[in-house]
């Protein structure tokens, strides 16, 4: 069918049509409207469903019994309609599936697709079924969140982003007693399925157990209905009830979890709207195989698929606004990888919103409050922590050891080496849980080669290398990466003012322009230059590494 189909497209350039292309093209009428409205979903996915339905709408709405999408279903509509009189009807129910409406125009079309929907609301309304919604709120436990996202990574065999929904409605559906029944029964509509899979994991308060649990329970469903010749899919669940905290939808980018979280959101309210109004049934589990192993419903899925090197890998940036923090996230972000970029800068939560995955955060490195504040956002955003780019810094100007003062001494310390604590110790628990995770401290030359006035800088740097050789000590037992990288003539950064150039190439009796290029290669070092090595070290190319210091300074006489 589908090769029949691309002979017929005007373009050899056109998209795959629709596998309902034959069935609207069966539709005597310019427009043709359908979706999958909750509300009529809600009435069909019961047990009298179909009694239900015609109760509602009488005879001007042609009622299909569940059959396969596709050639199937447009061959069963057209033995139904071979004799209609198609001017009496305003639309189509697919019993379990969704709603077709059709006019000579887009404007009718569409009144006539809100005339059924709202029909169907009017009908629940006056059942009464919207007040015995359930809501409730529950209190945050984000380090679970991370291990059931690793746990959940595990069983897909690629790392997961993990979106959260704690609303009130959906913690209030986790808290329903019936809640686990109606996540095991099905999907809404069988086209959720390819996102959804068939069925919920339900997570306990042994979480190796309750994976296993869920891993059995689709590998069943899976020799149960399979047939020659069909692979089976990865064990990831794609969302999972999470009693008393509420649901969490998985995907391997934040696009991907965002639509699950969507189909999502939109279930569990139907799920309870059928179980007020009587029960839900949804189709079978062999129907909603079918249709998740249907050739033409996974070429869907294909097309979403760009495997990279950190797809469903999240990182957090600090120093994330400019220079070497700000490459080190694009660089990231153009391999796949999810980012929370932190800043003082403000305009932090303005950058790469051609980005779905990047999250900026306004913050203080220097408040403990905020620190916490902000680790706590992207496990909650994301699921967890996998990459710590520790980069903030800086610079603030030149002075001798006996000139330095001791509030510049504490001040430069503080954000030069007492911030890179605070945000490793708020971390080290959901690395502990993260998927193969890594640390990058962002050392300096003057660590090997103290810069002349550079007092606070140099120690503070040569403190934090200490630091990252002790933590490389520490968490190796959680295979947990540590590495510095000791940048050095790197001026298209925040720290490199005008003004301390020109100060720092006077200490050496240089030009600026001299001082520049003072490395033994004579060449310029880019923010970007760094975010390569960066990239490289936090990747699977350098999974056995650890403890390590890596220099991109263009060579330094001093410390060779």
């Amino acid at each position: 069918m589908v090769v029949q189909q691309r002979l017929a497209t005007l373009r050899p350039s056109a998209p795959n049509p629709s596998v309902e292309a034959i069935l609207h093209a069966l539709i005597p009428f310019t427009f043709v409207d359908h979706t999958h409205a909750d509300a009529v979903l809600s009435i069909t996915n019961t047990p009298n469903g179909r009694k239900k339905i015609k109760e509602i709408y009488g005879d001007d709405i042609l009622i299909i019994p569940y059959v396969m999408p596709g050639f199937i279903l447009a061959k069963k509509i057209a033995t139904m309609t071979k004799n209609i009189d198609w001017d009496k009807m305003r639309g189509m129910i697919l019993m379990n599936h969704g709603v077709f409406s059709f006019g000579d125009d887009a404007k009718q079309s569409y009144d006539r697709m809100i005339q059924i929907v709202t029909k169907a609301e009017d009908y629940l309304k006056s059942a009464k079924v919207f007040r015995k919604y359930h809501n409730s709120r529950s209190k945050s436990d984000l380090l679970t969140l991370a291990m059931i996202r690793k746990k959940a990574s595990r069983l897909a065999g690629k790392p997961y982003i993990a979106l959260l929904n704690d609303s009130t409605e959906a913690v209030g559906f986790s808290k329903m007693k019936a809640a686990k029944n109606l996540s095991l029964e099905g999907t809404l509509t069988p086209d959720h399925v390819i996102r959804t899979k068939p069925f919920a994991w339900v997570i306990k308060d042994n979480l190796d157990r309750s994976a296993k649990e869920f891993e059995n329970r689709y590998t069943s469903y899976f020799e149960k209905n399979k047939r020659k010749g069909i692979t089976k899919l990865d064990n990831g669940p794609k969302w999972a009830l999470w009693p008393s905290h509420g649901t969490l939808c998985f995907g391997y980018s934040i696009k991907e979890a965002q639509i699950v979280y969507d189909i999502n959101r939109h279930t569990i309210r139907a799920m309870q709207t059928s179980f007020n109004l009587h029960k839900w049934q949804p189709i079978s589990f062999r129907n909603l195989f079918d249709v998740e192993y249907w050739e033409l419903e996974q070429a869907k899925l294909k097309k979403d698929v760009q495997p990279s090197e950190f797809q469903g890998k999240i990182a957090l940036i600090t120093g994330a606004a400019s220079g070497i923090g700000y490459a080190c996230a694009k660089k990231l972000l153009e391999n796949g990888c999810t980012v929370l970029g932190l800043d003082k800068n403000r305009k932090v939560m303005k950058l790469f919103q051609e980005y779905a995955g990047f999250k900026g955060f306004n913050s203080d490195l220097t408040k403990t409050n905020d620190v916490k504040k902000a680790v706590s956002s992207c496990v909650k955003a994301f699921g967890g922590i996998d990459i710590l780019i520790s980069n903030a810094g800086v610079f603030s100007s030149s002075a001798t050891l006996e000139k330095i003062d001791d509030k510049k001494w504490n001040d430069d310390l503080d954000i030069n080496l007492s911030s890179h604590h605070r945000i490793l110790r708020e971390c080290v628990p959901y690395l502990k849980v993260g998927i193969d995770p890594a640390v990058i401290f962002m050392g300096s030359r003057n660590v090997g080669a103290p810069g002349l006035g550079a007092g606070t800088y140099t120690v503070a740097k040569s403190g934090l290398t200490q630091m990252s050789r002790l933590a490389a000590l520490e968490l190796s037992k959680y295979s947990i990466r540590v590495n510095t990288v000791h940048p050095d003539c790197v001026y298209d950064t925040a720290v490199w003012t005008d003004k301390i150039l020109k100060a720092r190439a006077k200490q050496y009796g240089l030009s600026v322009a001299k001082y520049k290029r003072r490395n033994l290669l004579k060449t310029d070092v880019s923010s970007e230059d760094v975010a390569e090595w960066v990239t490289f070290l936090v990747s699977s190319k350098s999974i056995k590494t650890t403890g390590a210091q890596f220099p991109v300074d263009g060579g330094n006489e001093r410390i060779i």
